[in-house]
C-alpha cells in the first residue's frame, strides 16, 4: 500500500500471482480476473448543489460502498450529518477509456461496469449570508477514515449580495479546459456559482471521463483544482491544474447533446453506443411490434427500460447532480440565487455530421446500406424533449416566465444549450423535427432516405424567444458551437455564447462559409447567424484580423465570462495559452439587464 492509502497496480497484481500459486491446481477455476480490491481514496472532492435559503446539499463520489459516509460541519466542524448513498446505474468503461490505477489494464473490445458510489448530505437549519467550514468523511469496507479537505458551505445568497459568476460551456475535456480554469481563479478568485450551459463531458457513461480521466482533465478534477493536464504549444509544455471552484460555490448545469447517451448494448464500444440515440417515438412502435415476447406479463417497468435503452436517456447525469424537482425530472428547472432567477429548459438536440458521404449516417442523410433497414437509421438530428406550444416542457416554461420568481428578480437569465443566435457550425439546420423525405426510383425502391428542417417551424425562434421576449429576459446563454459571440435582439435581450476552450469549429462570416447541402428546399445560411442578428463588436479589446472580429473562434485562445451582480455587467476575458506567462485580457464588457 502506498503512503496515499492506494493499492497500486504492481501490488494487486503480485496478490493476484500469490493467490493464484496458492491455489495451484483451482488455478484452472478461479484464473481470471485478478483478485480486486477496493481502492482506499476519495474520487472526488465534495461540491455544492442547490442551495435553498437555508439548505445545501453537499455531495462526492467513491469508488468504494463504504460503511459510513457524512458532511462535519460548524465553526469547529462540531456538526455532523450523515450522508445518503446510491450507485450510479451506467458508469462502465470500454477500450477508448483512458484509464489510471483504478483498473489494471484496459477493458476489451465490449464495455464494462465501473462501481462508482455518490454520497449526499443535506445540511439544513442554515442562516441567511452563512458560511462554515465543513469537510467530509468516507469509512471504507476496511475501516479505514477518508477524509477531505476543509471547504465552505453556504445558503443560497440573498437579494442584494454582490456575486461573481462563472459563465461556461462544453468543457468536454478538452486542450484548454484546465488551462481556461485556472485562469478563471488566477483573475476573480473565488467565484460564487457556475452556470454550465450543457455538455459536461464527451461520452457521459464512460465513468474515467468524469473523475480520473489518465490525461488529466476530466470534469470534477478540472472545476476542483486536481486537474493535471500537459498542454503543448509552440514547443512549450505547461502543466495546468485548474481550480478548486465547485468546492465553495454550487455548479448549475445544463443538459447538453453530450449528457445523453443513445441504446444500451454490451457488444458495441461506448462511442458507438452514444452516437446510437434513436427516437422515443421509434422505440414505443419497435417495442409495441415485439411487446408479446418482450414483456408477455406485460409490465410497465420492463417496458420503460426496454424503451429507454433501445432509444436515449440522460441517467448518469441525472444521478451525478442533485437537480430540483420538476415536471421534468430535474432536466428542466428553475432556481432562485440572489438576484438571479436562473431558468434552465432542455434544448438540444442530437449532432450528426453534415457530411453528405454515402457512408455517412448524417444529419442530411442515411448510409446507402441502410436504404431498406429502419433498424439502422438515424433519422437525423431528432429533439431529445419537445418544447412546441402545448408539450410539458413548453407549458412549463410559460408558467415559469409568468412566476412571481421570475417577475421579481432583478436578473431574469435563461440557459440552454443550443444557440438560437451564432456564427458558429451547429446552428445550422433549424431547430426543429427532420422532414423525412425518401426519393425512389421508377420501382418504388429508394434511392435516398434525407432529411430537411424547415427553417420557418424552428422552435426556439418560433416558440421560444417570443416567450422570453415578453417575459423581459435580460440574458440567454448557451453553447454548442465552441466560440464566443454575442447578440442583442430589437428589443433589447442578450444573448452569450461562450464556451471556447479548445476544439473550435470555427466563426462563419466574411469569406469563411459553413458546409450547407445543396439542392435542398431550405436555404440554410452559409454565413453569419441564420436567425437575422448582427454579432456584436467586443466592446474593450476586439481581436483583429483585416478589420476587428465580433467573435473569438481558436484552438489557442481560451475564453471565459463572469457575471457581476453588483455593478450589472458580465466581461468576457481571454488568456493565450501560446505565451503561458501572458496577461489575462479583459476584451469585452456591456450591462447584462434590458435597456
Amino acid at each position: 500500500m502506498t503512503r496515499s492509502g492506494r493499492w497500486n497496480n504492481g501490488t494487486i497484481l503480485l496478490i493476484s500471482t500469490l493467490v493464484l500459486m496458492v491455489l495451484g491446481g483451482l488455478s484452472a477455476i478461479f484464473i481470471s480476473p485478478p483478485v480486486y480490491m477496493f481502492p482506499e481514496y476519495l474520487l472526488t472532492d465534495p461540491f455544492l448543489q442547490f442551495p435553498t435559503e437555508t439548505t445545501v446539499k453537499v455531495v462526492w463520489f467513491t469508488p468504494f460502498p463504504g460503511i459510513e459516509h457524512r458532511v462535519i460541519y460548524g465553526e469547529n466542524l462540531e456538526r455532523q450529518v450523515s450522508a445518503t448513498t446510491t450507485k450510479l446505474t451506467r458508469t462502465r468503461e470500454d477500450k477508448l477509456s483512458h484509464l489510471g490505477e483504478i483498473m489494471l489494464e484496459k477493458p476489451g473490445d465490449f464495455p464494462i461496469l465501473r462501481d462508482v458510489w455518490r454520497h449526499e448530505g443535506e445540511i439544513t437549519g442554515l442562516s441567511p449570508g452563512e458560511k462554515l467550514p465543513y469537510e467530509v468523511i468516507s469509512v471504507h469496507d476496511n475501516r479505514q477514515e477518508l477524509r477531505s479537505d476543509r471547504f465552505l458551505l453556504a445558503p443560497s445568497p440573498q437579494p442584494g449580495t454582490p456575486l461573481k459568476i462563472l459563465l461556461t460551456s462544453d468543457h468536454q475535456l478538452k486542450p484548454m479546459t484546465a488551462a481556461n480554469i485556472e485562469k478563471v481563479a488566477e483573475t476573480v478568485g473565488s467565484v460564487d456559482a457556475i452556470f454550465l450551459a450543457g455538455d459536461l463531458v464527451n461520452i457521459p457513461d464512460r465513468a474515467s471521463e468524469w473523475f480520473d480521466d489518465r490525461r488529466g482533465n476530466a470534469f470534477f478534477p478540472v472545476l476542483q483544482g486536481r486537474a493535471k493536464y500537459t498542454l503543448e504549444k509552440d514547443g512549450k509544455a505547461t502543466i495546468y491544474t485548474g481550480a478548486a471552484l465547485i468546492q465553495n460555490a454550487p455548479l448549475f448545469p445544463a443538459l447538453g447533446n453530450h449528457e445523453i447517451m443513445g441504446k444500451w448494448s454490451e457488444e458495441e464500444g461506448l462511442n458507438p453506443q452514444f452516437d446510437g440515440s434513436y427516437p422515443r417515438r421509434v422505440a414505443e412502435s419497435d417495442y409495441e411490434q415485439q411487446a408479446a415476447r418482450i414483456n408477455p406479463s406485460g409490465d410497465e417497468q420492463i417496458k420503460e427500460d426496454w424503451i429507454k435503452n433501445h432509444s436515449f436517456n440522460s441517467d448518469t447525469y441525472e444521478q451525478i447532480f442533485s437537480l430540483p424537482e420538476s415536471p421534468g425530472n430535474g432536466r428542466y428547472y428553475a432556481v432562485t440565487f440572489g438576484d438571479i432567477r436562473l431558468v434552465v429548459p432542455q434544448i438540444t438536440n442530437m449532432w450528426r455530421s453534415p457530411n453528405l458521404s454515402a457512408n455517412t449516417q448524417g444529419r442530411f442523410r442515411e448510409r446507402d446500406r441502410d436504404l431498406n433497414q429502419p433498424e439502422n437509421w438515424g433519422y437525423g438530428q431528432h429533439i431529445f424533449e419537445p418544447i412546441t406550444p402545448g408539450s410539458p416542457q413548453y407549458e412549463w416554461l410559460k408558467a415559469e416566465l409568468n412566476s412571481p420568481e421570475f417577475q421579481q428578480a432583478k436578473y431574469k437569465i435563461v440557459m440552454f444549450h443550443h444557440p438560437p443566435h451564432s456564427l458558429g457550425e451547429n446552428i445550422v439546420p433549424a431547430y426543429t423535427d427532420p422532414v423525412e423525405i425518401i426519393d425512389k426510383d421508377r420501382m418504388g425502391n429508394p434511392l435516398v432516405i434525407r432529411y430537411e428542417y424547415p427553417q420557418e417551424k424552428d422552435y426556439l425562434i418560433r416558440d421560444v424567444i417570443p416567450l422570453l421576449e415578453e417575459a423581459k429576459v435580460d440574458l440567454v446563454l448557451y453553447g454548442h458551437s465552441h466560440l464566443w459571440n454575442r447578440f442583442m435582439s430589437p428589443k433589447g435581450m442578450n444573448f452569450l455564447e461562450t464556451s471556447n476552450v479548445g476544439n473550435t469549429y470555427g466563426a462563419y462570416i466574411g469569406k469563411s462559409r459553413r458546409y450547407v447541402p445543396p439542392a435542398y428546399q431550405p436555404e440554410y445560411a452559409p454565413v453569419g447567424d441564420p436567425n437575422g442578428l448582427e454579432p456584436i463588436l467586443p466592446t474593450l479589446a476586439p481581436l483583429q484580423d483585416d478589420r476587428p472580429l465580433p467573435y473569438i473562434a481558436s484552438n489557442d485562445l481560451t475564453v471565459f465570462s463572469l457575471l457581476d451582480t453588483e455593478k450589472g455587467t458580465i466581461s468576457s476575458y481571454v488568456f493565450d495559452t501560446r505565451n503561458p506567462e501572458s496577461e489575462v485580457v479583459k476584451f469585452d464588457e456591456f450591462l447584462v439587464r434590458r435597456h
